[in-house]
Protein backbone atom coordinates (compact mmCIF):
# COMPACT_ATOMS: atom_id res chain seq x y z
CA UNK A 1 0.00 0.00 0.00
CA UNK A 2 3.02 2.77 0.74
CA UNK A 3 4.31 2.45 -2.96
CA UNK A 4 0.60 2.81 -4.37
CA UNK A 5 0.12 6.21 -1.90
CA UNK A 6 3.92 7.15 -3.24
CA UNK A 7 1.97 6.77 -6.41
CA UNK A 8 -0.48 8.57 -5.90
CA UNK A 9 0.97 11.19 -4.31
CA UNK A 10 3.57 11.95 -7.13
CA UNK A 11 0.46 12.10 -9.49
CA UNK A 12 -0.79 14.71 -7.44
CA UNK A 13 2.30 16.29 -7.26
CA UNK A 14 2.65 16.53 -11.34
CA UNK A 15 -0.74 17.51 -11.52
CA UNK A 16 -0.27 20.52 -9.45
CA UNK A 17 3.04 21.60 -11.27
CA UNK A 18 1.30 20.98 -14.48
CA UNK A 19 -1.71 23.17 -13.60
CA UNK A 20 0.47 25.83 -12.34
CA UNK A 21 2.77 25.54 -15.63
CA UNK A 22 0.20 25.77 -17.68
CA UNK A 23 0.76 29.25 -19.17
CA UNK A 24 4.07 28.70 -19.55
CA UNK A 25 4.02 26.28 -21.77
CA UNK A 26 1.39 27.65 -23.61
CA UNK A 27 2.92 30.76 -24.28
CA UNK A 28 6.95 30.06 -24.68
CA UNK A 29 7.08 33.89 -25.25
CA UNK A 30 10.42 34.51 -27.06
CA UNK A 31 12.97 36.10 -25.12
CA UNK A 32 14.32 38.07 -28.22
CA UNK A 33 13.08 41.63 -29.25
CA UNK A 34 12.67 41.92 -33.38
CA UNK A 35 14.15 45.06 -34.68
CA UNK A 36 12.28 46.62 -37.37
CA UNK A 37 15.15 47.90 -39.28
CA UNK A 38 16.42 44.14 -39.94
CA UNK A 39 14.21 43.25 -42.03
CA UNK A 40 14.94 46.13 -45.63
CA UNK A 41 11.26 46.82 -45.70
CA UNK A 42 11.47 51.08 -45.83
CA UNK A 43 7.37 51.40 -45.03
CA UNK A 44 7.42 48.81 -43.07
CA UNK A 45 6.41 50.79 -39.48
CA UNK A 46 6.01 50.31 -36.00
CA UNK A 47 2.49 51.25 -34.62
CA UNK A 48 1.24 51.74 -30.49
CA UNK A 49 -3.03 50.21 -29.45
CA UNK A 50 -3.46 50.35 -25.63
CA UNK A 51 -5.65 47.49 -24.91
CA UNK A 52 -6.38 48.19 -21.65
CA UNK A 53 -5.51 51.59 -19.89
CA UNK A 54 -1.55 51.34 -18.98
CA UNK A 55 -0.29 48.78 -21.00
CA UNK A 56 0.86 49.66 -24.70
CA UNK A 57 1.50 47.40 -27.17
CA UNK A 58 3.53 47.62 -29.86
CA UNK A 59 2.91 46.46 -33.57
CA UNK A 60 3.88 45.90 -37.10
CA UNK A 61 2.19 47.63 -39.94
CA UNK A 62 3.53 47.55 -43.80
CA UNK A 63 0.79 49.74 -45.80
CA UNK A 64 -0.77 47.80 -48.89
CA UNK A 65 0.57 48.85 -52.04
CA UNK A 66 -0.75 52.84 -52.64
CA UNK A 67 -1.98 52.94 -48.71
CA UNK A 68 -5.22 53.09 -47.24
CA UNK A 69 -7.08 54.20 -49.36
CA UNK A 70 -5.42 53.73 -52.75
CA UNK A 71 -5.49 50.32 -55.32
CA UNK A 72 -7.73 48.30 -53.14
CA UNK A 73 -5.17 45.77 -51.93
CA UNK A 74 -6.21 43.76 -48.66
CA UNK A 75 -4.99 44.32 -45.64
CA UNK A 76 -4.21 41.29 -43.67
CA UNK A 77 -3.92 41.04 -40.19
CA UNK A 78 -1.84 38.44 -39.13
CA UNK A 79 -1.67 36.73 -35.66
CA UNK A 80 1.40 34.70 -35.05
CA UNK A 81 1.66 31.40 -32.98
CA UNK A 82 2.91 30.83 -29.63
CA UNK A 83 6.32 30.26 -29.99
CA UNK A 84 7.13 33.09 -32.76
CA UNK A 85 7.25 37.10 -32.53
CA UNK A 86 6.66 40.09 -34.91
CA UNK A 87 10.04 39.17 -36.86
CA UNK A 88 8.96 35.54 -38.14
CA UNK A 89 5.59 37.15 -38.86
CA UNK A 90 6.78 39.42 -41.13
CA UNK A 91 9.77 36.97 -42.89
CA UNK A 92 6.47 34.51 -43.30
CA UNK A 93 4.44 37.43 -45.10
CA UNK A 94 6.98 38.76 -47.36
CA UNK A 95 5.93 37.22 -50.24
CA UNK A 96 2.18 38.76 -49.20
CA UNK A 97 3.73 42.54 -49.22
CA UNK A 98 5.81 41.70 -52.34
CA UNK A 99 2.41 40.87 -53.99
CA UNK A 100 0.78 44.78 -53.33
CA UNK A 101 -0.80 43.16 -49.70
CA UNK A 102 -0.63 45.38 -46.46
CA UNK A 103 0.60 43.34 -42.96
CA UNK A 104 -0.71 44.31 -39.84
CA UNK A 105 1.51 41.77 -38.05
CA UNK A 106 -0.08 41.47 -33.97
CA UNK A 107 2.31 42.25 -31.50
CA UNK A 108 0.92 40.23 -28.25
CA UNK A 109 1.69 41.13 -24.84
CA UNK A 110 4.59 39.07 -23.76
CA UNK A 111 5.96 38.94 -26.76
CA UNK A 112 8.08 40.36 -28.93
CA UNK A 113 9.25 42.74 -26.29
CA UNK A 114 6.14 43.91 -25.54
CA UNK A 115 4.97 44.16 -21.45
CA UNK A 116 2.30 41.76 -19.67
CA UNK A 117 1.34 38.30 -19.44
CA UNK A 118 -0.40 36.45 -22.15
CA UNK A 119 -3.50 34.47 -21.62
CA UNK A 120 -6.93 34.03 -23.71
CA UNK A 121 -8.33 37.18 -22.40
CA UNK A 122 -5.60 39.29 -22.63
CA UNK A 123 -4.50 38.45 -26.26
CA UNK A 124 -7.93 38.49 -27.34
CA UNK A 125 -7.75 42.33 -26.14
CA UNK A 126 -4.75 42.33 -27.87
CA UNK A 127 -6.60 41.51 -31.40
CA UNK A 128 -9.43 43.62 -30.71
CA UNK A 129 -7.24 46.72 -30.34
CA UNK A 130 -5.84 45.90 -33.20
CA UNK A 131 -8.67 45.93 -35.33
CA UNK A 132 -9.58 48.99 -33.88
CA UNK A 133 -6.55 50.84 -34.58
CA UNK A 134 -7.59 49.29 -38.38
CA UNK A 135 -11.07 50.77 -38.25
CA UNK A 136 -9.72 53.99 -37.40
CA UNK A 137 -7.57 54.05 -40.42
CA UNK A 138 -10.16 53.57 -42.84
CA UNK A 139 -10.18 50.25 -43.93
CA UNK A 140 -13.36 48.17 -44.58
CA UNK A 141 -14.34 44.76 -44.08
CA UNK A 142 -14.33 44.32 -47.64
CA UNK A 143 -10.45 44.57 -47.53
CA UNK A 144 -9.68 42.73 -44.38
CA UNK A 145 -8.04 39.44 -43.98
CA UNK A 146 -7.25 37.52 -41.24
CA UNK A 147 -4.46 35.18 -41.18
CA UNK A 148 -3.52 32.64 -38.00
CA UNK A 149 -0.66 30.26 -37.47
CA UNK A 150 -1.30 27.95 -34.69
CA UNK A 151 -2.16 29.40 -31.63
CA UNK A 152 -2.77 32.48 -33.54
CA UNK A 153 -5.34 30.44 -35.31
CA UNK A 154 -7.50 30.89 -32.68
CA UNK A 155 -7.25 34.22 -32.06
CA UNK A 156 -8.21 34.62 -35.67
CA UNK A 157 -11.28 32.61 -35.51
CA UNK A 158 -12.44 34.06 -32.34
CA UNK A 159 -11.73 37.86 -33.77
CA UNK A 160 -13.94 36.64 -37.48
CA UNK A 161 -16.79 35.14 -35.18
CA UNK A 162 -16.86 38.70 -33.55
CA UNK A 163 -15.62 41.05 -36.66
CA UNK A 164 -15.99 39.52 -39.78
CA UNK A 165 -13.44 39.96 -42.30
CA UNK A 166 -13.88 39.44 -46.16
CA UNK A 167 -11.54 35.92 -45.45
CA UNK A 168 -9.96 33.71 -42.86
CA UNK A 169 -6.76 31.88 -43.70
CA UNK A 170 -5.53 29.15 -40.82
CA UNK A 171 -2.17 27.49 -40.65
CA UNK A 172 -1.91 24.31 -38.57
CA UNK A 173 -4.99 25.38 -36.75
CA UNK A 174 -6.07 22.95 -33.52
CA UNK A 175 -9.58 22.10 -33.27
CA UNK A 176 -8.94 23.84 -29.70
CA UNK A 177 -6.05 24.15 -26.66
CA UNK A 178 -7.65 21.92 -25.06
CA UNK A 179 -7.78 18.83 -27.82
CA UNK A 180 -4.26 19.29 -28.60
CA UNK A 181 -2.59 19.01 -24.81
CA UNK A 182 -5.13 16.34 -24.21
CA UNK A 183 -3.29 14.11 -27.20
CA UNK A 184 0.18 15.32 -26.05
CA UNK A 185 -0.69 14.95 -21.82
CA UNK A 186 -3.02 12.15 -22.25
CA UNK A 187 -1.97 10.65 -18.92
CA UNK A 188 -3.38 14.21 -17.21
CA UNK A 189 -7.09 15.35 -16.10
CA UNK A 190 -6.36 18.21 -19.15
CA UNK A 191 -9.41 19.56 -19.79
CA UNK A 192 -10.62 19.70 -16.15
CA UNK A 193 -7.89 21.82 -15.73
CA UNK A 194 -6.61 24.26 -18.63
CA UNK A 195 -7.18 27.74 -18.22
CA UNK A 196 -7.55 28.85 -21.61
CA UNK A 197 -9.32 26.62 -23.81
CA UNK A 198 -8.76 28.26 -27.32
CA UNK A 199 -12.16 26.25 -28.67
CA UNK A 200 -12.45 27.26 -32.09
CA UNK A 201 -14.34 24.37 -32.62
CA UNK A 202 -17.16 25.97 -30.92
CA UNK A 203 -16.84 29.28 -32.74
CA UNK A 204 -15.61 27.87 -36.19
CA UNK A 205 -19.39 27.66 -37.46
CA UNK A 206 -20.44 31.60 -36.86
CA UNK A 207 -17.73 32.83 -39.07
CA UNK A 208 -19.53 33.33 -42.78
CA UNK A 209 -16.52 34.56 -44.69
CA UNK A 210 -14.46 32.20 -46.80
CA UNK A 211 -11.89 30.09 -45.31
CA UNK A 212 -9.25 28.33 -46.21
CA UNK A 213 -7.21 26.20 -43.99
CA UNK A 214 -4.03 24.45 -44.67
CA UNK A 215 -2.13 21.79 -42.70
CA UNK A 216 0.81 19.70 -43.13
CA UNK A 217 0.56 15.96 -42.90
CA UNK A 218 3.51 15.31 -41.23
CA UNK A 219 2.96 17.86 -38.26
CA UNK A 220 3.88 16.89 -34.58
CA UNK A 221 2.45 19.52 -32.94
CA UNK A 222 -0.84 19.99 -33.98
CA UNK A 223 -1.79 16.84 -35.48
CA UNK A 224 -3.88 16.67 -38.48
CA UNK A 225 -7.23 14.77 -37.62
CA UNK A 226 -7.36 18.77 -35.14
CA UNK A 227 -7.14 20.75 -38.58
CA UNK A 228 -9.71 18.31 -40.51
CA UNK A 229 -11.88 18.24 -37.59
CA UNK A 230 -12.02 22.32 -37.64
CA UNK A 231 -12.18 22.37 -41.26
CA UNK A 232 -15.37 19.73 -40.91
CA UNK A 233 -16.99 21.84 -38.54
CA UNK A 234 -16.33 25.30 -40.90
CA UNK A 235 -19.41 26.85 -43.00
CA UNK A 236 -19.17 27.20 -46.46
CA UNK A 237 -17.39 28.13 -48.35
CA UNK A 238 -14.55 26.50 -47.38
CA UNK A 239 -10.96 25.02 -49.25
CA UNK A 240 -8.51 23.13 -47.77
CA UNK A 241 -4.78 22.45 -48.63
CA UNK A 242 -3.37 19.14 -46.52
CA UNK A 243 0.37 19.18 -47.66
CA UNK A 244 1.95 15.68 -47.69
CA UNK A 245 5.75 16.79 -46.56
CA UNK A 246 5.17 19.97 -44.45
CA UNK A 247 5.61 19.92 -40.80
CA UNK A 248 4.39 22.72 -38.84
CA UNK A 249 3.67 26.43 -39.50
CA UNK A 250 6.47 25.68 -42.43
CA UNK A 251 3.68 24.79 -45.15
CA UNK A 252 4.40 28.02 -46.88
CA UNK A 253 7.77 27.12 -47.34
CA UNK A 254 6.09 25.32 -50.76
CA UNK A 255 5.65 27.79 -53.45
CA UNK A 256 2.88 26.44 -55.12
CA UNK A 257 1.04 26.45 -52.02
CA UNK A 258 1.74 30.50 -51.53
CA UNK A 259 0.30 30.70 -55.07
CA UNK A 260 -2.36 28.90 -53.74
CA UNK A 261 -2.70 31.59 -50.78
CA UNK A 262 -2.49 34.24 -53.15
CA UNK A 263 -5.61 33.07 -55.61
CA UNK A 264 -7.73 32.86 -53.05
CA UNK A 265 -7.08 36.15 -51.20
CA UNK A 266 -7.40 37.69 -54.63
CA UNK A 267 -10.69 35.90 -55.06
CA UNK A 268 -12.22 37.04 -51.42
Amino acid sequence: MTWLWAILGGYVFVVVVMFLAQRSLIYPAAAITPRLESHRLPALQAIETEPEPGLKLTHWYHPPAGGPEGSGEPLIVFFHGNGSDLGSAVEKMRPFIKAGFGLLATGYRGYSGNPGRPSEQGLSADARSVLDWVAAQGYGRERLVYFGESLGTAVAVKMASERPPSALVLEAPPSSIADVAAAHYWYLPVRLLIRDPWDSLSRIAKVGAPLLVMHGERDPVVPLRFGKKLFAAAAEPKQAIWHAEALHTNILNYPDVIEDVLAFIRAR
